[in-house]
């Protein structure tokens, strides 16, 4: 794995160059200015299987790089590095995962070995490849696979973490591609919105997602299922209608359905959403804020639109344990959830800690690997035996 360190300071540079070497990293290069680094890169793209950048520099200071890395669509793992404040760290880190470059973590000076191991250890296990590329799909192709019926829905349990009782599920579009196997919904989500098919789309994965909850209903298990819908979706004034004549037809009560809705992109007809939702309110289907923090979404939709759910983001939850900002948000927006009578989920529940302070918080919900991936219906009732045996486990004392 070839690796390049970038920091104005000699003594750093050797320091984390002799630990890289004790580690057994021995394809190494160093550079003291930021410019012959980017030079570097911009000559030879695989120059570096994984950059170490120190952020506070002279000549190109760490956001300048982080931006032309973006620019040069730099495909290695990024680790960044400093001496300032926590909060500064954070926030590089954030803005370079925004460029959607592969940031393997961030270091606070001084770096120790075990720091490096630690974030070395994935791109180590994946042999210093570059991240597989991301493929795009034509709308005419996407049209075809919702038509011919290749999108499948993955389903995430969601439990309580006061007891681990299973309540519900969060459903999960795959595209199963002839070619390219299981294609998940980040490569062809924004397609389907910007070509005027997401409705099609949506309305697709909530009549399947329906229809296994009949399956589940039948066999003794009744379950809360969400599905995710677009602010495009919310556009369509027959809709509610939709929805209303989906769960009849399915036999699944009204109730026992959740739309949860992300706000990927602004509203463009405020009035219109704001019927929507409300009638669907009306019908007594739930309505969950997803993603909650982050994106377009804010206090004032709390405030004008009749959620019964808040979930929080994934970014503020894994790690919150040892993260006093992040812990700070979730326990302010779990206050503020209840406070206006909702519940609240989880979302990215990676851990033992991440589920002991949810729990201590007194958060509702929890989803995410530390309860379960999202699983085919197939995979359900087996994961389902082996979660009864944890739960005992997870009680509290």
């Amino acid at each position: 794995m070839k690796i390049l360190l970038v920091d104005d300071e000699a003594f750093a540079l050797r320091l984390v160059g002799r630990q890289l070497k004790q580690l057994g990293f021995t394809e190494v290069v160093a550079h003291q200015h930021a410019a012959e680094a980017l030079a570097l890169i911009e000559g030879n793209l695989s120059a570096a299987d994984v950059i170490l950048l120190d952020l506070q520099m002279p000549d190109i200071d760490g956001i300048e790089f982080v931006r032309h890395l973006a620019r040069l669509q730099f495909t290695g793992g990024l680790i960044l590095i400093s001496g300032e404040d926590e909060r500064v760290l954070q926030t590089a880190s954030g803005l370079a995962r925004a460029h959607s470059l592969d940031v393997l973590g961030a270091i606070h000076k001084p770096v120790t070995p075990q720091q490096l191991e630690a974030l070395l250890r994935a791109p180590l296990a994946r042999g210093g490849d570059a991240r597989a590329a991301r493929k795009s799909y034509a709308p005419e192709t996407l049209q075809q696979a919702i038509a011919s019926g290749h999108l499948v829905n993955h389903y995430q349990p969601k439990v309580e973490l006061a007891t681990g009782r299973l309540v519900g599920v969060e459903t999960l579009v795959r595209w199963e591609h002839v070619d390219d196997g299981l294609v998940f919904p980040d490569q062809f989500i924004t397609c389907a919105e910007d070509n005027n098919l997401i409705d099609e789309l949506t309305r697709a994965v909530l009549l399947e997602a329906l229809r296994q909850a009949r399956v589940w209903a039948d066999a003794g298990l009744s379950l809360h299922v969400g599905v995710n819908v677009s602010m495009d979706n919310l556009a369509a004034l027959d809709f509610p209608d939709f929805v209303a004549n989906a769960t009849r037809a399915a036999g699944v009560p009204s109730r026992n359905l959740v739309l949860e809705v992300t706000e990927s992109r602004l509203m463009t007809n405020v009035l219109a959403t704001l019927d929507i939702l409300t009638r669907l309110r009306l019908k007594y289907v739930g309505l969950s804020i997803d993603d909650f923090g982050t994106g377009h979404s804010s206090l004032a939709q709390l405030r004008n639109i009749p959620f019964d759910e808040l979930k929080i983001d994934r970014g503020f939850v894994h790690g919150a344990a040892f993260d006093k900002a992040n812990a700070a948000i979730v326990e302010g927006s779990l206050n503020m959830a209840h406070q206006l009578g909702m519940k609240a989920v989880a979302e990215g529940v990676e851990d033992r800690s991440d589920w002991n302070l949810l729990r201590a918080l007194g958060c509702d919900y929890a989803q995410g690997y530390f309860v379960s991936r999202p699983l085919a219906p197939a995979a359900f009732e087996t994961w389902r035996h082996e979660w009864e045996l944890r739960r005992a486990d997870l009680a509290p004392a």
